[in-house]
């Protein structure tokens, strides 16, 4: 997946939250476990949601990593 969301759970060890706040205000648990694995994304109002709760910006919780190409 292009998208990694690693900046995310650093992010929220850096603003002082943990995964159990998160889900207390609103994000899934299954949402957590997909990022957390990379088996999945995230819509817009999730992020906007992500960044509210933790006061910050969509680039502080994923970057986009070119996936590798396959030569044929």
């Amino acid at each position: 997946m292009p998208i990694c969301y690693n900046k995310l759970f650093a992010t929220i060890k850096q603003r002082g939250k943990t995964e159990y706040y998160l889900r207390k205000n609103g994000i899934s648990p299954s949402i957590l476990s997909k990022l957390k694995n990379g088996t999945g994304g995230i819509d817009a109002r999730t992020i906007e949601k992500l960044c509210k709760l933790l006061d910050c910006q969509p680039g502080d919780l994923m970057e986009y990593k070119e996936s590798p190409q396959s030569s044929d």
